[in-house]
């Protein structure tokens, strides 16, 4: 006589198999591990590049060189690290990219007359508009300035739009000296009226109150007008 146990008739465990239950502590751990993890956003094929230059002007204007790090504009911008490598190769070209940026914003003013303004008072107009002559720019200016010497593609940069700029000047200039039969070397004003407005503008940049933007304007043109009349 077979006397039935629990391990049945053939003295094995013919019950089925069961899978061994979950840890509940560890299924929590993993729901908070995966609720911690941030979205990575990938962006659209338009905006990569453009916004990782903001990010990294955004970095810059907070903390200088120091924050421009992959990282920190990474998650300034919301995505992942390799699409700097990916839009612009390495930092360098990115900082390049940042430089031209800044300028083109500071520029873009510029590139506007008033109708019944001369070209050269537009320009001073454009010079010490709030957009261009604020603290925040000049920060960035300041570090970008002082990585054109450090840096080879900065370097490469900064010559291409220096030149552009020193020539556009200098057509305003030139107009303005036409009009009133001066004879002056308009690249060289030109060049000595952008000195001029960076080292206020640096002036402005760390007390604001020892130079107004008034007070920056008329200094443009005390330089002017001895060589080109009133204009």
């Amino acid at each position: 006589m077979v006397i039935p146990t629990r391990y049945g008739s053939r003295g094995f465990d013919d019950r089925r198999r069961r899978p061994p239950p979950r840890c509940r502590h560890r299924e929590r751990n993993r729901k908070a591990t995966k609720q911690k993890t941030p979205r990575i956003n990938r962006l659209t094929n338009g905006e990569p590049r453009a916004e990782l230059i903001a990010a990294g002007l955004a970095c810059m204007a907070r903390g200088g060189i120091q924050e421009f790090t992959v990282d920190r504009i990474c998650a300034e911008a919301g995505v992942s690290r390799g699409l700097i490598t990916h839009h612009f190769g390495s930092m360098n070209a990115l900082l390049a990219a940042v430089y031209a940026r800044m300028y083109d914003e500071s520029t873009k003013v510029t590139r506007t007359v008033v109708p019944g303004e001369t070209r050269l008072a537009a320009l001073l107009d454009a010079f010490f508009a709030p957009e261009v002559f604020n603290r925040q720019s000049f920060n960035i200016w300041l570090t970008l300035w002082g990585q054109v010497t450090l840096n080879d593609d900065l370097r490469g940069e900064h010559a291409a739009q220096y030149s552009v700029f020193v020539r556009d000047v200098a057509g305003a200039i030139g107009e303005a000296a036409d009009r009133n039969g001066r004879s002056v070397d308009a690249a060289l004003l030109a060049r000595t009226l952008i000195s001029l407005v960076d080292g206020l503008g640096i002036q402005h940049c760390i007390d604001p109150d020892s130079m107004p933007v008034e007070v920056a304007r008329s200094a443009c043109r005390t330089l002017l007008e001895p060589h080109l009349g009133m204009f």
